[in-house]
């Protein structure tokens, strides 16, 4: 399985990580538990607070949190206007809680499932909602080291780098976790 996952059948998937790959991918998704913060009511997740809770109305000041969290209106490639900066708050207002919520709950199913492997390398066997919680964990990886590295569409020696620039380890996790993601589409749609 070399890192990548493979089919299970029936939308389940399967992968073998080393030691290595383990420590990598655990630590990049306890960054991101440890970015996004803890929900409504603290630590101790007061449900009661959560049901009540209302979110922020101005989008994250943290570049890959608001890459992570982005406006819902209006253009970013055009200046901001007043309606469409009214509309975005509003809509994060009723959803970014939420959202925070299942993406912190995605890191953290990641996070539990490396754990079973004691620190060590392994093979993992996910059902189908095991891989919605990947799928999404990677997916956000992706975008918050793609805000790191500032990726765009045409940067193609940003995956030539020599090994004596300090991004080049950024960029081969970029890489590999685009390939997980890949290879994890797959592997459910088989």
């Amino acid at each position: 399985m070399a890192g990548l996952f493979e089919s299970a059948g029936g939308g389940s998937a399967a992968i073998a990580l080393d030691e290595l790959e383990v420590s990598i991918l655990r630590s990049l998704e306890v960054g991101m538990v440890q970015m996004i913060g803890p929900g409504p009511g603290g630590d101790g997740g007061d449900p009661l607070a959560a049901l009540f809770a209302e979110g922020p109305t101005e989008a994250p000041a943290n570049p890959m949190l608001a890459r992570l969290f982005p406006d819902a209106y209006g253009d970013p490639a055009k200046p901001e206007d007043p309606e469409s900066r009214a509309a975005s708050g509003e809509f994060r207002r009723y959803t970014e809680v939420d959202l925070r919520a299942r993406k912190r709950e995605d890191a953290l199913h990641v996070v539990r499932m490396l754990d079973r492997l004691g620190g060590e390398g392994g093979v993992l066997k996910l059902d189908p909602a095991d891989c919605l919680h990947w799928l999404g964990a990677l997916n956000d990886l992706r975008l918050t080291l793609g805000v790191q590295l500032e990726v765009s569409e045409d940067d193609e020696e940003l995956y030539e780098l020599p090994d004596e620039d300090d991004r080049k380890p950024l960029v081969m996790a970029y890489v590999w976790l685009g390939a997980l993601q890949e290879t994890l589409l797959e592997a459910i749609a088989d």
